[in-house]
């Protein structure tokens, strides 16, 4: 995107009380409103918009491209803000070209930005079950937790086992994660799932989303 494209084109979305950075002061400013209503304030604010600017979290900005994938608007190109980096990244998120990467999601179709966990369940210490990436076992049996994130370039995802800040083993690389297990929580983006699952799955969907960075 151009540099003279118009207001029209461009829409800050404000999450929160995030302040907007002083660079995007011409631009509309569209606050989104709490979880009740914010796929409705989402859709509305984009419904016009060739590039929009994501100021909040990760959490936020998967909540964007979760309404994007839905509402099969992917050709909108997305400009995340994180918060320290506002000052120095304003500028480039209402000029620099957009580059498509791989989008993952889950099969409710929520969209991860940033990493999602399988926990144990309830005051378990393990995950019990068998975790996969495309053909690659990560475990079979107990797992302390598994982390899952996106990749900038295909095949899309890397997952490996982790549990707090430990880490354990290495990545594998697939366009798919698979989890069947006796029970276990979703952890998306620091947002907890409503309810624990049995099974599991996050993959690369078949359109990527046009970022910004």
């Amino acid at each position: 995107m151009a540099a003279q494209d118009t207001a029209s084109d461009l829409v800050v979305l404000r999450f929160g009380r995030h302040r907007v950075p002083r660079p995007l002061a011409d631009f509309p400013v569209r606050d989104i409103a709490g979880d009740a209503e914010s796929a409705a304030s989402i859709d509305a604010a984009v419904r016009a918009a060739r590039r929009v600017i994501v100021v909040g979290t990760e959490a936020d900005l998967a909540a964007v491209l979760t309404r994007l994938l839905r509402t099969e608007r992917l050709d909108v190109e997305v400009a995340p803000l994180r918060a320290g980096l506002w000052r120095r990244n304003a500028r480039r998120a209402a000029t620099v070209a957009a580059r498509r990467v791989p989008l993952i999601r889950d099969e409710t179709g929520q969209v991860i930005v940033g990493a999602a966990y399988w926990l144990p369940p309830g005051d378990a210490a393990t995950v019990h079950g068998e975790g996969i990436v495309d053909d690659t076992v990560l475990f079979d049996g107990e797992a302390p937790g598994v982390r899952i994130e996106p990749t900038t370039a295909m095949p899309g995802l890397r997952a490996r086992l982790q549990t707090g800040r430990l880490r354990h083993g290495r990545w594998v690389s697939g366009r798919a994660a698979q989890l069947g297990t006796t029970g276990a929580r979703v952890l998306r983006d620091g947002v907890g799932a409503p309810r624990e699952v049995r099974r599991s799955t996050f993959y690369r969907h078949t359109e990527g989303w046009l970022r910004v960075r």
